[in-house]
């Protein structure tokens, strides 16, 4: 589609989806456990008990079912194999009206089995190396990147796969862009050095309509740190990022020219204006910071955002910044951005944040209508969600959340305000679930058994307990 038709149909989705958030915070749990609305919402989920998979793989909801549409080592259509360590992902409606798939790659340089170019990287010799962001002295190049996936959703099967993004590492999450891409970001800040060509710690772009290598360009005014996700806001242009450590800040990125991220921007740091503290993570040493409860934030400009010594979070703090335990997952909905802190909390197993830009965002006006940020829910009980990691919006309202935890579920909060379990991964117990997210259709949902390999398409009644927005 075109790239207006694009921003209107993200616009569309977004709009939809922040409608199913309406009531979900009197939910939420208090210091002391569950609350007893929360306890009859665990016990009648949107979608029913989960029925056993005779397959032994991921169970579901009734009259849900499921298709192993990728697995690691599958040969691709460009020479190469499929990666391993599949993580964060969107889907796009490109021009010719098919849908594309962007999936990230969690891979470091030495993970040769896991990477797309065979266990001795005896593939690279089909690759140009120009096409490399780092290839590593032709010894360890960046294995991480990205692959983009054909799919036809009306039968349920891959098109075509190819690698799209190379020469990176450790390409965590990211978040779709409403012209669009995917932006995918670098969970590591690696230095050049006698093994590596390049800095990393990078974002980069990678187009919908790519149909193999893109020419990996760092996003560099978008900060050099330990990059999680990022989300958009259509109206603005503005792109906000999480930062995976346990002391990480919450970034947005002005661009000088909105859509156009390489021409650069300003690079910002949260800090909340009028709460208690400025640490967010409710650990045992540091309790206080209340749920449900809105406060303004600023934001406040960083410098030398390339930081060799790997210190923005430092200088952040020596400005007031806020804190916040391992951001990660990112997605937005209807001017709100919805992000998960994976080990934040009273017992520290996840926090959910909700962002509420100003109507005057990155404008000098917004100090008269400052951005609001609240902590959204923390559960405080693992039967509820524990380590909450990529998230996503349905279509029609709701969130589902992956777990980074043993015996992980996909977790889901309905319209209503309902956790439930939604998918279990019984098949491989001891890997995380990522890249949770819908099909523009919103009739197919896409997630990833991260340490198998394996992309899984579900299908199902997804309108029979929530029905679409007009």
């Amino acid at each position: 589609m075109s790239t207006s038709r694009n921003r209107r149909e993200f616009i569309r989705l977004s709009t939809m989806a922040s409608l199913g958030f309406l009531g979900l915070s009197k939910f939420a749990c208090t210091p002391s456990g569950q609350t007893e609305a929360l306890r009859v919402a665990l016990s009648a989920p949107g979608y029913g008990p989960l029925i056993k998979d005779p397959k032994g793989l991921f169970d579901l909801p009734k009259g849900f079912g499921y298709q192993v549409i990728s697995r690691w080592g599958d040969p691709m259509d460009d020479g190469l194999l499929v990666p391993n360590r599949g993580d964060g992902m969107a889907t796009f409606t490109r021009p010719d009206g098919k849908m594309v798939l962007i999936r990230n790659h969690e891979i470091s340089p030495d993970d040769f089995k896991s990477g797309a170019f065979g266990k001795e990287n005896e593939r690279l010799a089909k690759m140009a190396t120009h096409r490399f962001y780092d290839f590593g002295r032709g010894q360890t190049p960046g294995l991480g990147g990205t692959t983009s996936v054909i799919f036809d959703e009306d039968h349920q099967q891959v098109v075509s796969q190819y690698m799209s993004l190379a020469g990176t590492i450790r390409n965590c999450a990211g978040g779709p862009t409403p012209w669009g891409s995917w932006i995918t970001c670098e969970e590591n800040t690696d230095r050049a050095d006698d093994v590596l060509e390049k800095d990393h710690g990078f974002n980069f772009e990678v187009p919908a309509t790519a149909d193999g290598l893109v020419m990996p360009v760092p996003l560099t005014d978008m900060g050099r740190f330990n990059h999680e996700a990022v989300c958009v806001d259509p109206r603005t242009g503005i792109v906000y990022q999480t930062e995976d450590r346990g002391d990480g800040l919450i970034y947005r990125f002005v661009p000088h020219a909105p859509g156009e991220l390489q021409r650069g921007g300003k690079l910002q740091a949260l800090k909340i204006h009028d709460a208690p503290q400025k640490d967010t993570r409710n650990w045992t040493d540091h309790t206080g910071f209340p749920e449900r409860v809105a406060f303004a934030v600023t934001w406040i400009d960083i410098e030398n955002v390339l930081s060799p010594e790997d210190d923005l979070r430092h200088q952040g703090f020596d400005k007031g910044a806020a804190v916040f335990a391992r951001g990660e997952g990112m997605w937005f909905g209807n001017n709100e951005v919805y992000f998960a802190c994976t080990n934040g909390g009273r017992i520290q197993k996840g926090q959910v944040f909700r962002y509420i830009p100003s109507e005057f965002e990155g404008t000098p006006q917004e100090a008269d209508a400052p951005g609001k940020l609240e902590l959204f829910a923390e559960p405080n009980h693992t039967d509820i969600c524990k380590h909450c990691d990529n998230l996503t919006v349905a279509p029609w309202g709701g969130l589902m959340l992956c777990e980074d935890a043993d015996d992980p579920n996909l977790v889901g909060l309905t319209p209503e305000g309902k956790f439930y379990i939604f998918g279990k991964n019984v098949g491989h117990p001891d890997s995380e679930l990522t890249g949770v997210c819908f099909s523009p259709s919103g009739r197919t949902l896409f997630v990833n058994i991260q340490h198998a390999g394996l992309t899984l398409a579900i299908q199902g009644p997804w309108q029979k307990k929530h029905t679409p927005a007009a």
